[in-house]
């Protein structure tokens, strides 16, 4: 895409898809405002969210799975805009790890998302346009508090487990942290307590681009019928670097050149890196929404989950019965291992019940979302411990 203004029927899909989503929709207001931690409070808004399973009858086998940054709550359905699978389908699903003929899976798109649940590009019901930059920051314990009301509307008191990587993993700690006896058991995958500082300059090198793009124009582009795709494609691109490993890269591809015999002595892209690098831009640029991209972002930088406990993390799991199975991949640099060791010395000072794995993987910090087979093994005896533990039978009445 160009950056000129969008073909119609991408801009119609948009916008149908933010506001009036084809997945499930909870709205809500009046009493059921939400209290942001900036101070503001939003009402109405709304959650936009899937469902897979059966709830059974004493509600007791309910899985939240949290989606990382530019996820969304079509973990094992088509993305309606894309019209690829799940992006995570290789592990909810029936016989799947996370067990759709067992638990009742419901995956949320988070709040200042762009797939149906209240974000920036949403039409704010004030002035009957997008709420662009006049939408709250929000933070990781504003999306947890937006899905701790979906559970509400849903009847459910206690979540079986939750989980989820990166963001998502964010998203786990958080609901353990403020929601400890609505929780039984939680999966944080490659993910820390809090953002590092160099995540932090990462997400600002991606939240400049987006914003030094002419059509960005000031956050009031939907209004112009324009889109910064130049600026959030190149966010996207820096941002997938930090999604892989060295190893990785090398292995996909090395120095290959792209559909030549030579160097061009030029700027295009001559190597398949960079051609695929470009290709990553510009394919997430027709599905996600660049004011969500600086909300989304910002949220994760904000997140501190020691500062909310006076600096204490073990005092975030203080008298937790959660039972926490945590996950790290030995080449992911976005969040190394170190930052999952720290969350589990933090939950044994705790006295929590935890075990933690580290995977050998070379895929780098997107292995969680890739076909590991360690990890699928993992989560799924990890669950089913935790299902007999919790009284929840197996399909067809055996593990």
């Amino acid at each position: 895409m160009s950056g000129e203004k969008e073909a119609p029927q991408v801009q119609e899909a948009s916008r149908r898809e933010t506001d009036a989503p084809s997945s499930k929709l909870a709205v809500f207001s009046g009493a059921d405002a939400l209290e942001l931690d900036s101070g503001a409070s939003l009402s109405p808004w709304q959650v936009a969210y899937e469902t897979y399973g059966s709830l059974n009858a004493d509600r007791s086998n309910a899985v939240m799975i949290c989606h990382a940054l530019t996820g969304d709550q079509y973990v094992a359905s088509t993305n309606p805009i894309t019209g690829k699978p799940g992006w995570w389908d290789r592990m909810v699903g029936p016989g799947r790890p996370i067990d759709t003929d067992r638990y009742f899976v419901i995956c949320a798109n988070v709040l200042g998302g762009c797939l149906g649940t209240t974000g920036p590009a949403s039409t704010d019901p004030k002035t009957g346009r997008p709420y662009g930059l006049s939408l709250p920051v929000l933070t990781i314990r504003d999306m947890v508090r937006a899905q701790a009301k979906l559970i509400d509307h849903l009847g459910i008191e206690t979540l079986f487990a939750v989980a989820g990587g990166s963001m998502g993993g964010m998203q786990v700690l958080q609901w353990a942290a403020s929601y400890p006896d609505r929780v039984f058991a939680a999966i944080p995958i490659a993910a820390s307590a809090r953002h590092s500082s160099q995540n932090i300059a990462f997400h600002e090198v991606g939240r400049q681009a987006i914003m030094a793009d002419p059509n960005w124009a000031g956050g009031a582009y939907i209004a112009k019928n324009v889109r910064p795709t130049k600026g959030l494609s190149v966010a996207r691109m820096a941002a997938h670097i930090t999604y892989m490993s060295d190893e990785s890269l090398h292995r996909k591809f090395g120095r290959n050149l792209q559909d030549r015999d030579g160097l061009t002595f030029g700027f295009d892209a001559d190597f398949q890196i960079e051609s695929y690098l470009r290709h990553q831009g510009m394919t997430f640029v027709d599905r996600f929404d660049a004011n969500s991209y600086l909300y989304v972002t910002r949220a994760m930088d904000y997140f501190d989950l020691a500062a909310e406990f006076g600096g204490s993390l073990p005092a975030a799991f203080t008298g937790t019965t959660t039972r926490f199975c945590v996950m790290s991949f030995t080449s992911d640099w976005l969040f190394p291992t170190p930052e999952s060791r720290e969350v589990v010395r933090a939950l044994n000072a705790a006295a929590a019940n935890v075990s933690f794995v580290e995977i050998d993987s070379d895929r780098g910090h997107d292995a969680f979302l890739l076909n590991v087979p360690e990890m699928f093994r993992t989560i799924r005896g990890f669950l089913t411990g935790a299902a007999k533990a919790r009284g929840i039978p197996a399909p067809g009445g055996s593990d």
